[in-house]
C-alpha cells in the first residue's frame, strides 16, 4: 500500500472514530433526569475529575439522601429541632456510637483556644471536658485553631450542621480511652504538630501530655466512635488513626483530598491488642492529591463498603499485618498517567506471609487497568457476612451513593 493510500486509511480512521466518539462525551449525552444521570456518571471510567462534575455544580433540587445513612435524618427540614435523632443514625461498627445523645446541648460561642489547663467557657475545649453526655453546637461559622491537641470526655456529640466551621492551622482531635464519640460535619485541615505541655482533659485533671504528631483525629484505645461528613485534608501525620485496641468505629460520608497517608489502622506490627480492632470505612470519597493508605491496616477486621476511590498516587489499600479486609461494592479509578501504580493493594511482607491474609474484592469496579490481588480465603465475604453490618450495594452505584459525601452546607430550617 502506497503512502497516499495509507494517508487516505488513516483520514478514514479518524474521521470515522470522530463521529462516533462525541456521543460518548458528557457534552454529548443528553438525559432526562436526574436519576439517569447518576447512571451515566457512576459508569463512565478513566477521568476522575468527571466523577465530580456534578459536585462541582451545587446542587439546587429537593433533597436527596443516596445512601442509608443520609436517609435516616437528611430530608428531615426540622433535623434542627432534633439534632440528636442523628445518633440514631450510624452504621457498620460505629452503629453503637450515640455520643451525647440524652444530654443538654452546649452551644460554643468562642473559637479562642489560649489557655487549655482552663478554658474558657464557651469554647469547644471547654465543652469537651465535661462529664456527662453533651450535644456540641456552634453559636455560628468560624475558624478553631487549637493551640494543642483537644482531648475530650465520653459521651459527646459535635455537631457542625447549619453553620461552617473549620479546624485548621492548629492541633487536631484526640480521642483517647473514651466511648460514645460523634463527630459530625465539620472542615478539619492544615494540621499541625504542637509541642504538648500542660493541657486539661476533664474538669478535675490537668496532664502533661508529650508533642502531638499533627494527625486530624487520632483515636486511641477508644470504642464506639462515629465520624461522619468530614472534609479532611493536609494534616501534618495521618488524617484520621486509630490504634491501640480502639474498636466498634465507622468512618462515613468523608471527603479526603490533599495527603499523603490518609487512614492509619493500627500501630505497630507487634501490637497485639488490635487483633480485635472492628472498622467500617463506607460511603467516603478518596479524592484529588492523595497518596496512599486509603486505609492501611494492621490487625484486626476491615469492612470498606461502596467507597469511591478516584485519585490515588501509590495504591489504595494497604496492610503489613494479618488484618482482614473485605471490600464490598467500591469503585476504583487507577491512575492515569503510570503503569506502575494501577495495582489497589500493597502489602508490607513476604508473599508466604501475606497470602494467608484474608483480603477479598467483592462487587467492587475496577476502571482505568485498577486491579485488585486477593489473598487468603476467597470466600471470606460471605464467611463474615454477619460482621459487616453494611449491606454493599453494586459498585455502579457508588457515584450517586457518596454524591454528598463531606461537609454539608445544611441550612436551619430546610432539608439538609
Amino acid at each position: 500500500m502506497g503512502s497516499s493510500e495509507l494517508t487516505n486509511c488513516f483520514f478514514l480512521l479518524f474521521f470515522g472514530l470522530a463521529s462516533v466518539v462525541p456521543a460518548l462525551t458528557t457534552a454529548n449525552v443528553f438525559v432526562r433526569d436526574e436519576g439517569a444521570l447518576h447512571r451515566f456518571h457512576d459508569l463512565m471510567p478513566l477521568n476522575a475529575t468527571i466523577r465530580r462534575e456534578l459536585r462541582g455544580r451545587r446542587y439546587r433540587g429537593p433533597c436527596m439522601a443516596t445512601n442509608v445513612i443520609d436517609k435516616c435524618w437528611r430530608c428531615d427540614p426540622n433535623w434542627a429541632n432534633n439534632r440528636q435523632r442523628l445518633a440514631d443514625c450510624a452504621q457498620g461498627f460505629g452503629r453503637a456510637a450515640k455520643g451525647g445523645q440524652g444530654g443538654p446541648i452546649y452551644v460554643v460561642t468562642d473559637p479562642s483556644d489560649d489557655n487549655v489547663a482552663e478554658p474558657r467557657p464557651g469554647t469547644l475545649r471547654h465543652a469537651v471536658i465535661q462529664k456527662g453526655p453533651l450535644w456540641i453546637i456552634f453559636a455560628r461559622s468560624m475558624t478553631i485553631t487549637l493551640s494543642q491537641e483537644l482531648i475530650m470526655q465520653s459521651h459527646k456529640t459535635i455537631d457542625g450542621r447549619g453553620v461552617n466551621v473549620h479546624i485548621a492551622y492548629g492541633a487536631g482531635f484526640t480521642i483517647q480511652f473514651v466511648r460514645n464519640i460523634i463527630i459530625h460535619n465539620l472542615h478539619i485541615h492544615d494540621v499541625k504538630t504542637t509541642s504538648g505541655g500542660m493541657i486539661r482533659d476533664s474538669v478535675d485533671h490537668v496532664g502533661l501530655r508529650t508533642a502531638n504528631e499533627g494527625d486530624g483525629i487520632s483515636i486511641f484505645g477508644a470504642r464506639d466512635v462515629w465520624l461522619d461528613h468530614l472534609s479532611m485534608s493536609k494534616c501534618s501525620d495521618g488524617l484520621i488513626d486509630a490504634v491501640q485496641a480502639s474498636t466498634a468505629i465507622t468512618i462515613s460520608n468523608c471527603h479526603f483530598t490533599d495527603h499523603d497517608k490518609v487512614l492509619l489502622f493500627g500501630a505497630s506490627d507487634v501490637t497485639e491488642v488490635d487483633k480485635n480492632m472492628q472498622i467500617t470505612v463506607a460511603f467516603n470519597h478518596f479524592g484529588k492529591r492523595l497518596v496512599q493508605r486509603m486505609p492501611r491496616c494492621r490487625s484486626g477486621f476491615f469492612h470498606l463498603v461502596n467507597n469511591d476511590y478516584t485519585h490515588w498516587e501509590m495504591y489504595a489499600i494497604g496492610g503489613s499485618h494479618d488484618a482482614t479486609i473485605i471490600s464490598q461494592g467500591n469503585r476504583f479509578i487507577a491512575p492515569p498517567l503510570s503503569q506502575f501504580f494501577k495495582e489497589v493493594t500493597h502489602r508490607d511482607a513476604p508473599v508466604a506471609l501475606w497470602s494467608k491474609w484474608t483480603w477479598v474484592s467483592d462487587g467492587d469496579v475496577f476502571l482505568n487497568g485498577a486491579r485488585f490481588v486477593p489473598s487468603g480465603n476467597p470466600d471470606g465475604a460471605r464467611q463474615f457476612a454477619a460482621l459487616e453490618l453494611i449491606k454493599a450495594a453494586p459498585g455502579t452505584e457508588v457515584f450517586t451513593l457518596t454524591r454528598f459525601s463531606g461537609f454539608l452546607g445544611c441550612v436551619i430550617g430546610r432539608a439538609c
